[in-house]
């Protein structure tokens, strides 16, 4: 087996880890929509837990094995999905802007009710 290939299927392995963490994410937050706060923090906690051990560190190593592939294949950073990925993937992950994005980015300030806050009850009386 080539080293290419064996670079490939931990490519492609790590997708699979990545992707599928966060395919999750959705199917627990339905879950716990209507538990009470505690049970709520705990599975974000939880998601956060996963998102920082796995699904972040497999989409770095996607990006260093999708490089390493491209110096180990002798392909070329100009192949259309190569040079794709490097324009939807790198410029906002590595906070560069295209021209087109020069609007500045209104601040929204989040809070959160919790049953000690009358703002929680007057939401959840209507």
């Amino acid at each position: 087996m080539s080293l290419f290939v064996v670079i490939k299927f931990l490519h492609v392995l790590l997708a699979i880890i990545a992707v599928g963490f966060n395919a999750t994410y959705g199917v627990w937050l339905a879950r716990v929509a209507k538990e009470r706060v505690p049970t709520q923090s705990f599975v974000l906690r939880g998601i956060k837990r996963l998102d920082d051990w796995f699904a972040n560190p497999a989409y770095v190593l996607l990006a260093v094995t999708g490089v390493t592939m491209v110096f180990v294949g002798q392909l070329d950073f100009r192949t259309f999905w190569i040079s794709h990925w490097g324009s939807s993937y790198t410029r906002p992950h590595c906070g560069i802007r295209s021209r087109r994005s020069r609007a500045p980015v209104p601040k929204v300030r989040h809070t959160f009710d919790t049953p000690q806050t009358p703002a929680f009850w007057g939401s959840s009386s209507r």
